[in-house]
Order: structure tokens, then sequence, then C-alpha cells
């Protein structure tokens, strides 16, 4: 056995083989594969092996395309058959809000350039005849599903990497994994040691396992997963065509045509996790026992949407472990912490994005960077919080809400409260209806008296539509409050900070006692982040930035590290409130001896002020559009100091406000949030944040990508809208159309209850975004006229904010 690699791919699932094959495609010959067993050994081998590109994250359905477009790549480069059926789906919908969503996925597929269509009751019994269609409102078809031969698919990837130069061993498992200080590892198997210079971890149902041996605590657990295969069936077999799949999300069924007969499984509520204290090293080709009790009920169902079945016996009945995250995503990237160490676990859905997470993966490896925001898949989504306790009670929720309608207000309930700031009881006495960010409790919104303390899940406005107008109001009339726990925190010392976060940072850093905005550029000149620097002085920087975003950012850092400098992550250890309105300086002016007229402390200034006995660091800066101030303190003085606003406040009526009231707020001013305006998929001159580029200061990462677009700006920009909704507003990712064709699509958007419109922010050709520019919009199935406005709702001289 070769004794050095460049890659050491761990597991010879179709993951791990698709990892294989693309790092080959993409250039390193130099790779190597073990598998402890045969190739499909896991979860793989015993797969339904069915593929779709429905998803609710757009990155993630088009990796999913991307997928499934690859199968035919693979067969002409191979010659192998991956045992293809391209039978087309249809998802089916039984209730307004399901239907909703569906129409919502339509939607976003118009931009992406996804050929899928809305069905009615009737259309879907003549596509898939064998569906009782009562109660059906209709269905969302899509002609890329399909299924397909595990084992072959498996096989020709193996091939394919083989042909590119990859060595695959199996019968070979691995019993440690040793790093080695220059960032190398010892792979230490039952045949030899292996010099790596990476590892990926694809370790399927032994990916836990496999952590371990480098210190790591996935958050994984595999599920119990059961699906029947019928004996032939005369409305199937007699057919001129195969039969579509149908996904049946109110029976948390998928069914598809196996043969001559029927196959059809279950995501059943009774669900049972698997291996909970570990997953047995000698378990592999074997299948669980038939369990019919657990999937009883969702038989009986079955057997109403589809009578067929009623009449046909089990010919046979596959009952394995499949692997999940707690959201139910793969956990794809570097681990946070970890040189050279690389995720390419959780893909429960193998046959459906195993090749897009090859390809990423890949890209991320050889490229630096992938070609697509990872978000929704990175493993560093979760941070140390993500405990084994919370992992498996979240996968449970997650495998029992499968099929469930997926809202953009939901916040599921499951392992929480978790992670909770200082504040929360205090919060919770006041009517709290909280959010979930990163672990954390976050408070959404302040339930008004008599009204129930949870928001009712909703693509249409919801029942916390009143409470966030208030909250509002409060804002723009007065003062409000609102804690800063949500924030990602980080302080850089030493003697060169100033000349490497010039080099991180694309924008000003700021000079003692100020402040600046700046976005994060990696090297393609897409936006890694987009920061708040503070000096506090020549050798103490504070950044702020998203709290999710923590572990990303912070791996970052540390791929970008220096002598002289050390970032460490304080987003627990400090925390504060923001208060934020025209009265915010009076109530600040109350609770200190400092001088805090604008005279004394100007928009973008930093101050250390001691409020009654915290020790703070105050900004003047406020995402609202209003007068506002962060206010930093220690995080075991936020009690303290919210007592000795609050008390201050109570004249001037202030009130506490949450993230719906915020994201109303920041509307007035078009001003863009994490992950919706500013991703790694978008870069600044798309967004408007070149304005932030501090072009006079040396190198930085991106620079060369960044001034490319100044000689050549894209062809999209970011614009706002404002839009005749009815009771929906924009969510995300909605077309955008112009004279009849989808010429770009929306980042975000909601409800101004200050200036009581519809707002949405996206994407338009840079040469139609005008003043004016008459659009419309597409929400939940419904054409909604839009007009661009370039004018902010709020204080468009900036003088609220700045004065």
């Amino acid at each position: 056995m070769e004794k050095t690699t460049r890659v050491c791919v761990i597991g010879g699932g179709v993951v791990g083989v698709s990892v294989l094959y693309h790092l080959t495609k993409l250039g390193w010959s130099d790779v190597m594969l073990l598998e402890r067993s045969e190739l499909t050994s896991g979860s793989t081998w015993h797969a339904a092996g069915g593929f779709h590109t429905l998803n609710g994250d757009t990155n993630m359905a088009a990796l999913q395309g991307y997928t499934i477009r690859l199968y035919r790549e693979l067969e002409e480069l191979t010659g192998m058959s991956c045992g293809l059926h391209h039978v087309g789906g249809v998802t089916l919908a039984d209730t307004p809000e399901r239907f909703d969503m569906l129409k919502a996925e339509r939607a976003k597929h118009r931009f992406m350039g996804l050929e899928t269509e809305i069905l009615s009751s009737e259309e879907i019994a003549r596509v898939a005849p064998v569906t009782n269609i009562d109660g059906i409102l209709g269905g969302l078809y899509d002609p890329l599903d399909g299924h397909l031969d595990p084992s072959g698919t498996t096989h020709a990837y193996a091939k394919a990497a083989r042909m590119g130069g990859a060595t695959i061993q199996t019968h070979t498992k691995v019993l440690e994994t040793n790093p080695r200080p220059d960032g190398t590892w010892d792979v230490v198997t039952d045949k030899g040691t292996i010099h790596a210079e990476h590892i990926v971890n694809a370790a399927g149902l032994w990916a836990r396992e496999v952590g371990a041996m480098a210190g790591l605590a996935l958050p994984l657990h595999p599920m119990e997963h059961q699906y029947l295969v019928t004996d032939e069936i005369p409305e199937i077999y007699e057919r001129d065509a195969e039969h579509p799949h149908v996904m049946d999300p109110a029976g948390e069924s998928y069914l598809r045509q196996e043969g001559r007969g029927l196959c059809i499984g279950f995501y059943e509520q009774t669900c049972r996790p698997w291996a909970v204290d570990g997953t047995p090293w000698d378990f592999g080709h074997e299948l669980l026992a038939d369990d019919f009790d657990k999937i009883e009920d969702s038989i009986a169902f079955a057997y109403n949407r589809f009578p067929v079945l009623e009449r046909a016996g089990v010919k046979s009945v596959i009952h394995g472990p499949f692997t999940f995250a707690p959201d139910g995503n793969p956990l794809v990237g570097p681990v946070p912490g970890l040189r050279n160490y690389w995720s390419a676990c959780g893909v429960m859905a193998g046959f459906s994005q195993g090749g897009g997470v090859g390809l990423t993966l890949a890209q991320w490896m050889v490229e630096g960077q992938a070609e697509r925001d990872v978000t929704a898949m990175d493993v560093a989504r979760f941070g140390t919080w993500a405990t084994p306790g919370y992992t498996l009670t979240k996968v449970i929720e997650n495998y029992q809400t499968r099929f469930s309608v997926s809202y953009p207000n939901e916040e599921l309930p499951a392992a929480r409260p978790w992670v909770t700031s200082p504040m929360h009881d205090i919060w919770e006495a006041q009517g709290a209806v909280f959010g979930q960010q990163y672990g954390l409790e976050v408070v959404n919104y302040f339930a008004l008296p008599g009204e129930p303390r949870y928001e009712t899940p909703s693509f249409r406005r919801s029942n916390a539509f009143k409470a966030t107008a208030a909250e509002v109001a409060a804002v723009r009339g007065a003062v409000g409050i609102n804690e800063l726990q949500n924030f990602g925190k980080y302080r850089v010392t030493g003697p060169n900070a100033r000349a490497w976060l010039d080099h991180v940072m694309a924008g000003r850093i700021p000079k003692h006692g100020r402040l600046s905005l700046t976005p994060m550029l990696n090297a393609a000149g897409r936006i890694e982040g987009d920061f708040t620097v503070s000096c506090i002085s020549e050798a103490e920087f504070i950044l702020t930035a998203s709290y999710g975003a923590q572990a990303v950012h912070t791996r970052w850092f540390e791929r970008h590290s220096r002598d002289g400098v050390q970032v460490e992550n304080i987003s627990n250890t400090r925390t504060g409130f923001t208060i934020a309105g025209p009265r915010a300086r009076d109530v600040l002016a109350k609770v200190t001896r400092a001088d805090v007229s604008h005279a004394a402390f100007k928009f973008l200034d930093v101050r250390q002020i001691l409020i009654g006995m915290a020790q703070c660091v105050v900004q003047r800066v406020s995402y609202t559009g209003d007068l506002g101030y962060e206010i930093y303190c220690d995080a075991h003085e936020a009690r303290h100091l919210y007592q000795v606003l609050s008390v201050a406040g109570e004249e001037y009526g202030m009130r506490p406000f949450g993230m719906r009231a915020m994201m109303s707020l920041r509307l007035d001013r078009f001003f863009g949030a994490w992950l919706s305006e500013f991703s790694p998929d978008y870069t600044c001159a798309q967004t408007g944040l070149e304005r932030f580029i501090q072009w006079s200061k040396g190198d930085f990462i991106g620079r060369a990508a960044a001034e490319a677009e100044r000689t050549q700006p894209p062809e999209r920009v970011l614009a706002a809208f404002i839009v005749e909704a009815l009771d929906a507003d924009v969510q995300g990712y909605e077309p955008i159309w112009l004279d009849g064709e989808v010429v770009g699509f929306c980042t975000s958007g909601g409800y101004s209850h200050h200036a009581q419109v519809s707002v949405a922010q996206g994407f338009v050709p840079r040469d139609r975004a005008t003043d004016g520019l008459e659009v419309e919009i597409e929400i939940l199935g419904e054409m909604r006229p839009a007009r661009l406005v370039t004018t902010p709702l709020l204080d468009p001289d900036r003088l609220k904010m700045t004065s």
C-alpha cells in the first residue's frame, strides 16, 4: 500500500467516491480513498436511490441539479451504467399552506432555470394515475426527478476517479488519525500508516467515530429508515411509460416504480434513532429487523392515497440506518480548529446531493473556495454548542418534519431553550417570543397583552404583525432598546493588528476612537463578511458581525493568521444593548457623567464610558436608521446595565424591541442583511458595498477581483422596490419580472411599519436599475406590481442618524 498521498478520503460510499472523482477532475491525481469493507458498505447500498431538485435553499437546489446532470457525464466517461430512470416527480399539496410552499418553490425555480410547474389535481391524476386526488389542491412537478442504481452509480464514480489517477483501497480499516506539527496527518490503518497532507471524513455511518479519532464531536446521528417494495401491480406494469415519483408530504411518504411494482418509503412520526452510543464497526451489509409497528399509521394513510397498494403484496422490506445532521443538510468543508481536515458527512440524500457535495469540497480544497455560497451545508454552521444531546434531539425533529411545510418565520421547538443570554428570564417576563440563532435564544418580538406567546408559522403576515408595528412605532417616535448578544464579536490585539486588519478587510481601518463599516472579501472578490471595526487603541480593535457566522469567520481568521496578532472570539463574554430613536441621546445622557452631546460624541465615534457601575464601550451607530448607540459590557454586567438604562428610559417611553421590528426598521433605509443582501454569492459592486472599500490603501484579500469590477461592472445590481403586496411580503428569492421575462430575483423584503408599505430588495440588470422602473414580483404564484425606488423611506439626508 502507498505510504504517502496528498488527500486521504475515508469512506467508500457515494459521497466519498464523488469527492475522490472531483479532486481528480480538478487536477489532483495523488489522492486515495480508504474503505474498511467494500464500496457502498454503509448507507449507500440499501438506499432507495431516488433523486430530486426540490430544496428550500436555492444553492442546495442548484447543487442537486448539478448532481442529477452529472450522471449522464459519468456514464459517457466510464462506459458504465448508473441505471438512470428520469421519470419526473410530483409533490402533492393537500392544504393551502402546503400549496403556498410549492408555489414559492416554483417561483424560486424560475430564476434558477429549473423547468418545474404547478399542476392542478386533475393534471396530477393524469400524470400519476395511482394517486387518489381526493383533498389534493395541486402539486409541483419536476421533470428531473427520478431514481438510479446506487451500486452502479457508486462504482461509476470510482472508475472515473481511478481514470483520473486516484487509488482506492478496500478492506482497509482506519484505526487512528494523528496530526503532525506541520498540519499534515498520519492515518493509521490495519495495513500500515499513510502520511496524508489532507484528510476527508466521508465515513457516513461511521463519521462520528472517525471524527472522534481527531477529537471531533461532529453533530450527526443515524436514524432508522424503512421502505417497502411490492409485488407486481397490473396498473404499473401495463403502463406504456414508467410511473413518476410521487411525494406525499401529508402521508410522510415517497413512492416510485420498482420493476413491475412500487417502492414506498416513510418518514414516520414514531421514528427511532439508531446506534445512539456509536455505530458498530462490524455493521455493513446488514439490514435492521422489519418493524411494521412504527409505520402502521403511515401505511394506512398510504393505502388511502395510493389504493393499489392495499391490493399488492409486500415483496421485500428495506430497513436500514441513514445519518442526519440537526437540520438535515450535509456537513461539508474545512473543520474549524483542525488544519487540513475536511468534512463530507451527513449527506442523507446522497444520490441527490453527492455530486454537488463532491464538487463543492474539491473546489474548496483545490481552489481555496467554492464557486457558490455553501452556508447551508458548511460544517462550521454548528458550533461546540451542538452537543450530542442537542444533536440527537434535533435529528429526531428533523426526521419527523422532513415532509412538513417549511415556513419562512417558523421556529422549531426541539432542544430549546439551549443557549440563553443573561437577559433571557427578564425578556420572558415581558412577553418575549423567541427565535433561535446559532443555538442562542433571541427575542423576535414581545407579544401584546392577551396575545399568544407563539408566532403562527405562515407564508403571509403572521400574528406578530401588530406587536411588531407597536415596537417600530416606539423606536421611531421615542426610543427602543434591543439586546446585542446576537452579534459575533472579536477582539484583535497585538502590535501588527492594524496591518493585519488592513490586509483582511477591504475597507478603511479607523483611527483611535472611531469605527468603520467594511466588507471582508475572498480572493474572488465575493463577500465573506460584513463587519464593523472599532479602534479602542492602536493595539486593540473590536470587530462585530453576524452571530451565526462565528465559526466561519474564526476559521477565516485562522487561515490568514500572522505573527504579532491575536484574535479572540468574545461573542458570548461581551454583550450589551442598542438604544435607538429620537430620544436615545436623552436616555444616554441620564446614565453617565460623560459628555454625549453631538459635539463630543459624533456619528461613528467610539467611547469608553462608565454607565452605572459598568465600564462600557459605546459606539454611535444604528442599524435602525435613527439616532442610536450600541452599548457593550461584560456579560455578567448586562442585567445591571439594563436596569440602569430601563429606569432612565421610563420618562421617554422606552420600549424593548425584537428582531422582527429590527428587520422592518432597516428596510426604511434599504440596509442590507447578512446572508440576504450580503453573502459569498455576491460582490461589492453588485451590492453597493464598494463605497466602503478603501482603494487608497495597499493590497488586501480580493483587491484584484474587486478592482476588475470597477472597470467592468457586473451586469446586475441591488435595488429596492415598493411592492403592491396583499397579505404576503417578499421573503427572498422571488423572481422579478420585466417585459414578460424573469430578469432578477429578490434577496429579502418585508413590511415597513413606519412607511406602511411593502418593501423588497433584489438584483436587476444594471442598465435598467433606474428610479421608477416598473416591474412585477411573483409572490406565492401571484404577480404583484412593484416600483424601483432610490430614495430611502426614512431620513434620506441621514440627519436623524448623524446629527
